[in-house]
Parts: structure tokens; C-alpha cells; sequence
């Protein structure tokens, strides 16, 4: 029998209709995939060797204001999660490897067909694709759950960045999934339905679906997601709230409130950040922040952020993202038509059943694969941005205050400040220390307020 040979589908062109061979496909995401994997090792075995060469020294600029024991334990820290990354690395791989070419997709696949026989036929192609959809994604994220586990409660751990509880983690685990299926199902299937029946063009339609998701969660994520996971306090310190808000108005911003978020819960990391879309925007300060840093520093570190919002780089990066995805969307209408997309990859083709969830997840598989090679362009472009809102900062606030917030965020997060030159310059999404800190006016870049 025909895999899948009761469930609906549309035809598909020849093999090699596109001028393209399966095998060709075959050999290009295996070359990208070891070109990348060796470059990454590279990259993370350069970084490793600088920092450590770097560790019994504090660089200059930095000897007053950094003790030596702060810079080794970033040291050991920066070395501890690249080589733990470098076995992720590896593992991820193999596992990419394992679910295509070696035909781990493809076995999951055929199961889940014969599960879905047993559904009712009229729900049995949006059913089978949905359980396809749910079944590689549940198995993906048990694979994973080991790495991350070792990683918030070993590394984290031993460098007494974690703060999550056992308990914690497993609820956090379990509203994640509940909040996944709840928005991540309907709109698979939505999408699924159009590949289905919006004809050639559907990709077109199903960006603008997956656009306005995005902006509508962007517009839901503080009141209604981000309050499931952390609590969110109004900031009750009046002599800041009035210093933050002066600053707002000085900068012509508008918010929706000044909120503290319990982030010492999970991690000794502290941050700031906007969160919300539009009118709904507010303002998050982790408690781990308030802790740390002088009301000045804050506002200075406030001033920072106002200044990615006041030279645009949040609405480029949003029309940045969404051109890529209407690319993506572009590129997988062509290859979801054509078999030899499938055979390419590692999965049989269904002949009887739809193969957009098929041709989904191949995409959103090797898509990184090749993506990865353009990874230093958009780290450039973003730490161009941070020097641009840092010096928006300092017209607004004093430069001495980011200096000293930078250090002390610096420090406090083990930010090694001796990186790799080739890894920060390939990686890095925010300047090195030295950099970020010397362009800053004032002092030299290890001065204190």
C-alpha cells in the first residue's frame, strides 16, 4: 500500500523537475553541515585557548576596578559553557543527521500514519499532520531536556548563577508545554490549511498569518504570558520611579508602567528590558538589577535601552525579521512542491497523504544549517546598534553611571573581558568590554564613576 494512500494530497513534479537532484541536496547540507560544525569548533576551541592564556591577569584598563578573582572565575566560567556547548554542538549534529539523512523522520513518520488511520476521515489528514507536528517536537524536546538540565543545574549551579528549584523547573517545563500546544497548535494548523488549499501562492498568505501572530503576542506577552512564569510588581522605590520617569520624558517615551520582575527565582543574572508592543509597552527591571546597581547606573542602564527604541533598532530588527520570513515562506512554497526536497533529506515522499508537515519540519531543520554562515553579518549590525544606543545614553544620563552599571553587569554576569577577537567579532551581538566601555566619553574604559 501507498504511504499514507487513504489520506488526501495534491501532486507533485518529478524528482528533478527543478534542475536539482536529490543527491545534490544530499551532498550540499552535508558539506554545510561539517563546514559549520568545523567552523564552530574552531571558533569555540580559539575562544577557549585566549581566555584561559588571559586568566591569571587582569587586563590593564580594567586592574582598578576588576579583582582578579572576579576575571577568573569569568574565565572559568566563559570556558566551562564553551566546551559544555562544544558537546552540544556535536550532539546536535548527530541528532540533525539521525532525523534526516540517516531516516529517523522518516520512521517517525510512517507511524504516525498508521496512527491516523484510525481517525475519523474526516480529520484524518489535519490530524495526521498535527500528531506528526506534536510527536517530533515532544521527542526533540526530551532529547534536549539533559543539556539544558546539566546546564542550569550544573554549570549555573557551580557558579552560583542558578536559583531554580527542581520544582520550579518541572512547572516551568509543564506551562511551557500547555502554552505551546494552546497557541503553538491552532496556529500549525492554520498554516497546514492554507498550504492545503490557498493554492500556489499560499506561502504568501501564511506569512501574513504568522506575522500578525507575532505582533499579537508581542502585544499579549506582558499582561497575559510573561505573569504565568515570573511575578510582576509595580517598582514601589519613588525616588527612582520619579528619577526613571524624568528620563522617559526627557527621551519622549511613553509606557504603560515601571515593573519589577522576580528574576532571582531562576538566576543570579540581572537585566532590564522592555517588554509589550505598542501602547502595551512597559518596563521591566529584574530585582537582581535593582539589587546591584545605584540609582544612577539604572537610569543610565534605562537610557541604554531608550536608545535602541529612539534610533529605530527594534522596529528594523521587526522589519528585518519579517522580510526573512516572507523569504522563508517564498523559499519553502518552491521546495514543498518538489519531491526531490523529501528523498533529498533523508524522508519518502507520502504519495497519498499531505506532506506540508513533512516539508515544514525539513525546512526548519537544515534552513539553520546554512543560515549559521551569515551569523557575523548580524552581529556586526548588532553591535553597531549597541554603540549608537550607548551613546544616546550618555546624552541622557552620565556617562560615568553606564561605565560603572557595565562593569558591574559585567562582573556580576562573569563576562569574561578577554575574548577571542575572530569568536566575539563571528558571535558576539554585544561589543567586547574594552570596546564597548573605551567608546564611551570620559575616562579610560576601567574607571570607576
Amino acid at each position: 500500500m501507498q504511504r499514507g494512500a487513504n489520506l488526501h494530497s495534491r501532486p507533485m513534479p518529478s524528482p528533478s523537475q527543478f534542475g536539482v537532484t536529490p543527491g545534490a541536496l544530499t551532498l550540499a547540507l552535508a558539506i554545510a553541515l561539517v563546514a559549520s560544525l568545523l567552523l564552530k569548533f574552531w571558533l569555540a576551541s580559539r575562544q577557549i585557548r585566549h581566555v584561559a592564556q588571559h586568566r591569571d591577569a587582569v587586563p590593564p584598563d580594567f586592574a582598578a576596578s576588576v579583582p582578579l578573582a572576579a576575571h577568573q572565575k569569568a574565565a572559568a566560567y566563559t570556558i566551562a559553557r564553551a566546551r559544555f556547548g562544544m558537546l552540544n554542538l556535536a550532539f546536535s549534529a548527530a541528532l540533525l543527521m539521525g532525523w534526516t539523512l540517516l531516516g529517523g523522520l522518516d520512521l517517525l513518520n510512517g507511524w504516525v500514519l498508521q496512527l491516523a488511520e484510525h481517525l475519523p476521515a474526516d480529520y484524518r489528514a489535519m490530524g495526521y499532520q498535527l500528531m506528526l507536528l506534536t510527536a517530533f517536537v515532544l521527542i526533540g524536546g526530551v532529547l534536549d531536556l539533559p543539556w539544558e538540565a546539566y546546564s542550569t543545574f550544573r554549570i549555573e549551579q557551580a557558579f552560583g548563577f542558578n536559583r531554580t528549584t527542581v520544582q520550579t523547573y518541572v512547572a516551568d517545563l509543564f506551562k511551557g508545554l500547555l502554552l505551546g500546544a494552546l497557541l503553538g497548535l491552532p496556529l500549525a494548523a492554520l498554516i497546514l490549511w492554507l498550504m492545503g488549499v490557498a493554492g500556489p501562492r499560499w506561502w504568501l498568505w501564511a506569512w501574513g498569518v504568522w506575522t500578525g501572530f507575532q505582533l499579537l503576542l508581542m502585544l499579549l506577552y506582558p499582561t497575559v504570558i510573561a505573569p504565568l512564569f515570573n511575578k510582576f510588581t509595580p517598582l514601589a522605590d519613588e525616588s527612582l520611579k520619579a528619577r526613571v520617569e524624568g528620563l522617559m520624558q526627557r527621551c519622549g517615551f511613553a509606557s504603560k508602567g515601571l515593573f519589577v520582575m522576580d528574576g532571582s527565582k531562576r538566576s543570579a543574572h540581572g537585566n532590564a528590558f522592555f517588554s509589550g508592543f505598542g501602547p502595551a509597552k512597559r518596563v521591566v527591571f529584574f530585582d537582581t538589577l535593582l539589587s546591584k546597581l545605584q540609582p544612577g547606573e539604572v537610569e543610565a542602564v534605562l537610557a541604554h535601552e531608550l536608545g535602541h527604541f529612539k534610533h529605530k533598532h527594534i522596529t528594523k530588527r521587526m522589519a528585518w525579521m519579517f522580510a526573512a520570513s516572507l523569504g522563508g515562506f517564498a523559499l519553502l512554497g518552491w521546495l514543498a512542491s518538489w519531491p526531490g526536497f523529501y528523498l533529498g533529506l533523508g524522508v519518502q515522499p507520502n504519495l497519498g497523504a499531505p506532506n506540508d508537515a513533512l516539508a515544514l519540519l525539513l525546512f526548519l531543520m537544515v534552513v539553520p544549517v546554512f543560515g549559521f554562515f551569515v551569523t557575523p553579518i548580524f552581529a556586526q549590525l548588532s553591535r553597531r546598534d549597541e554603540f549608537q544606543a550607548d551613546a544616546f545614553a550618555c546624552t541622557h544620563a552620565r556617562s560615568q553611571d553606564l561605565r560603572s552599571a557595565l562593569l558591574k553587569l559585567h562582573e556580576d554576569n562573569a563576562g569574561t573581558l578577554t575574548p577571542d577577537p575572530v569568536y566575539a567579532s563571528f558571535y558576539y551581538s554585544h561589543p567586547p568590554a574594552s570596546e564597548r566601555l573605551g567608546a564611551l566619553p570620559g575616562a579610560t574604559a576601567g574607571a570607576t564613576a
